[in-house]
């Protein structure tokens, strides 16, 4: 099968593009930034922005689904909420209406924990209103009504979920949970961070492996199955200092200390604590695979592997 991937250079898209390849699927990955292609990925320039651009790829390229990551994620769209709004908001309308005129079957979308907002039941459920504190969060909340839309009065299959913090041995890209990242490199590349988040802070986290099959697996349900567009799935919810406790096993000796962001802190306070994902295990049999000490046990050693390389992790 054909698909064609936006946002492919970003944190999800390398890891999502490994799972694809090994399925065996045609990819076409875009970003802004292409990267060379090979023979199991062709790779092409496309600013989402671009509604001519986006329309013209997705006409050449004729593929079946189309995965839609592109997306200023939500500490640097509060640096620069217009070109959060142009990319997530502007972008998402785009490939949405690309993928209805070209006859494209299936829209996977990528939301997010930030749609929510302060005051929310502990776990959080699905449909409780979208009251978000960011311009990341309120695009992705219409991004989702989008997707909804497209679903029920336009004809595209649109599907997608809510993710938590994603952490995985990839760059990462300016969102509110990279201090959890930060931990394992910086605890491994020099034995200490400082985290922009207080000892206390929960929030829902997950390791990128489970989210790349969690998006895998709504995309291979039956239809019939399906009784939304958008759905939670959850992960884990460490505190910040459960997190270092976890590096520190990993990584003796290791010192976590804290020096709040008020920005990044005031975002991470309005999200939700823990998810409830009742819906995607009862509609196509959801489950997370890595606990929290899981991930550790298999983040660092990769990213180890990556240090020694000479990759730059930087932040």
């Amino acid at each position: 099968m054909k698909i064609l991937m936006t946002g492919a250079g970003g944190q999800i898209g390398s890891d999502l593009i490994t799972a694809l390849v090994a399925q065996g699927h045609a990819i076409v990955a875009t970003d802004l930034k292409p990267r060379p292609s090979t023979p199991e990925v062709a790779w092409r320039g496309l600013d989402v922005v671009d509604a001519a651009a986006v329309d013209r790829i997705i006409a050449e390229e004729a593929p079946e689904v189309v995965y839609h990551l592109a997306a200023i994620l939500s500490a640097t769209g509060e640096k620069n909420p217009a070109l959060a709004y142009a990319v997530n908001q502007t972008g998402t309308w785009n490939v949405l209406e690309a993928c209805r005129t070209r006859g494209v079957r299936q829209l996977m979308f990528c939301s997010s924990i930030a749609v929510y907002g302060p005051g929310l039941p502990d776990p959080t459920p699905d449909d409780v209103g979208l009251r978000p504190t960011t311009m990341y969060g309120v695009t992705k909340a219409a991004g989702e009504m989008l997707c909804e839309y497209y679903r029920a009065k336009r004809g595209l299959d649109c599907r997608g979920v809510r993710f938590p913090g994603l952490i995985s041995a990839s760059l990462p890209g300016g969102g509110s949970t990279d201090y959890a990242l930060f931990m394992y490199v910086d605890g491994v590349r020099v034995g200490r961070y400082e985290a922009f988040a207080r000892p206390d802070t929960r929030v829902p986290l997950m390791y990128m492996p489970d989210g790349v099959r969690g998006l895998l697996e709504l995309a291979a349900a039956p239809a019939a199955n399906l009784t939304r567009a958008i759905y939670n799935i959850a992960g884990f919810s460490p505190r910040a200092d459960e997190i270092a406790a976890s590096v520190g096993r990993a990584v003796p000796g290791v010192t976590i200390t804290y020096q709040p962001d008020p920005l990044r802190q005031g975002i991470l306070d309005s999200w939700p604590r823990a998810l409830d994902d009742t819906c995607a295990r009862a509609d196509w049999g959801w489950a997370p695979r890595y606990t929290l000490d899981q991930m550790t046990e298999d983040l660092v050693p990769k990213i180890r592997e990556l240090l020694s390389g000479g990759a730059k992790l930087a932040h």
